[in-house]
């Protein structure tokens, strides 16, 4: 490392904490933990100013699917930047826009026809419950305006995705400014009892949401759901029965079914998208993060003609669905979601991220046995390892204890970047990880077990 590089990482920290304040950060953390400014990136990796480097093993707040700098993507932008760098999206259009639209549509269940453009995750959930509930209004139902979701769900960090999560720890000091939602219990299979199947309790657990959606139906727009996975809600996982059970329930009592398609979208559960593998097509579909492969921000709603239908009328009578941001459909950021599409074409992700995800579930196996982790869970390219004091009771850590914030300090001196959440460990990388990269991260991980847990 040259002192001319050792000097431009100090520089830049001590420049960074005067004027930026950082995303999901205490900062006064920084007191101790150092930032780590990053030079450049190339594939799965990230370079620091002092030369070293870190697998992102966590696509970078799981929005990178082909590594960083990726090629492909690349050109086709360099290309974009040429002819337009943007337009607004109302009484114009371009083909970037177009060509995505219907590359979604083409990928999505028959029943979709259509889709509207937002600006990221948190915006898209706020614009997809509006959505819903003005459809309900238009279409004379005035009573419908709630919404129900799941504990420990994430939506988002807008008010209107915020009021339909349940983490506390993001939640609650806001919840006055909040719209009152009605929370169901999670099907989680980390909680089933033993002697239940991950489906058996996934089963039981839909009797309470049916319960609800039974006694609220009338006053419900939607339910809103994070397919397969709760992400941000410490990688819980279960069985895609509940989801054919949910929209059964939703077909019976008049009630849309939002797909929270934004962190679990595009290969990362296995399949394209997380609901196929229940077979069912959700009202409205949430996507964005990978949609662009890590490069830019988008997001999308797509939904059915019956909701576009609903909006579709003479100008005066003010049923128009006037929701909008600046950057809606960005031509660059449209131009980085196709060439994304193109390579989950050309290269087979899905059927290759198969191949990927059973490597990881082998190499995970071992991790399994540790005395400190209760579970160790997987849905295709997302895996989780939940650290616990008492293995055979799962009890959790004290989470001011922060035994995340070791393992995390662990990954980085052994160059992998991971974020725990809480006492969970998270294995969620780029596609175009090998197999030796997976071995080095969940040796780095069965390492930062060791520490965390001590």
């Amino acid at each position: 490392m040259s002192k001319k590089e050792s000097k431009s990482a100090r520089d830049l920290i001590k420049r960074d904490l005067k004027v930026v304040w950082h995303p999901c950060t205490q900062m006064k953390d920084h007191e101790k933990i150092p930032l780590i400014p990053i030079k450049k990136g190339k594939g799965i990796w990230l370079e620091d100013y002092d030369g070293n480097q870190y697998i992102d093993a966590i696509s970078s707040w799981w929005v990178n699917l082909f590594g960083h700098s990726n090629p492909y993507i690349n050109k086709q932008i360099t290309k974009q930047l040429g002819n337009l760098e943007h337009v607004l999206l109302a009484g114009f259009t371009h083909e970037p826009a177009i060509n995505l639209a219907e590359r979604l549509i083409k990928l999505s269940p028959p029943k979709i026809k259509k889709c509207f453009f937002t600006d990221n995750g948190s915006s898209a959930v706020d614009a997809a419950m509006k959505m819903s509930y003005h459809y309900w209004k238009n279409k004379g139902f005035k009573k419908k305006s709630k919404f129900i979701s799941l504990s420990n769900s994430y939506h988002g960090e807008t008010l209107g995705s915020l009021s339909v999560s349940n983490i506390d720890l993001y939640k609650k000091t806001y919840e006055e400014l909040m719209i009152e939602s009605i929370v169901v219990e999670s099907p989680d299979c980390y909680l089933k009892d033993e002697n239940h199947t991950d489906k058996q309790h996934t089963e039981i657990m839909f009797d309470k949401m049916l319960k609800v959606i039974e006694k609220k139906h009338k006053e419900v727009s939607a339910v809103i759901i994070e397919p397969l996975v709760q992400c941000a809600g410490y990688m819980r996982m279960y069985h895609p029965i509940y989801l054919k059970l949910l929209r059964e329930a939703c077909d019976k009592y008049n009630i849309h079914l939002i797909a929270d398609e934004i962190a679990v979208g595009f290969g990362r559960t296995g399949t394209m998208f997380a609901y196929e593998q229940s077979k069912i097509t959700p009202d409205i579909i949430c996507l964005s993060k990978g949609i662009t492969g890590g490069y830019m921000t988008l997001s999308t709603i797509l939904t059915t003609n019956d909701m576009y239908d609903a909006f579709y009328d003479e100008y005066t009578k003010l049923n128009a669905f006037l929701h909008s941001h600046s950057y809606t459909a960005n031509p660059i950021a449209c131009s980085a979601a196709n060439a994304s599409l193109d390579i989950f074409e050309k290269e087979k992700t899905i059927s290759k991220n198969k191949i990927l995800s059973e490597h990881i579930s082998k190499s995970l196996s071992r991790i399994s046995q540790h005395e400190h982790v209760g579970d160790v869970r997987q849905h295709g390219m997302i895996a989780a390892i939940e650290m616990v004091k008492n293995k055979l009771t799962k009890t959790s850590y004290d989470w001011k204890e922060r035994r995340g914030v070791r393992a995390y300090e662990y990954g980085l001196k052994n160059n992998v970047l991971i974020r725990p959440l809480g006492n969970v460990i998270y294995f969620m990388p780029p596609y175009i990880i090998n197999k030796n990269e997976i071995d080095k991260v969940i040796n780095v991980i069965e390492g930062a077990i060791d520490i965390a847990t001590k």
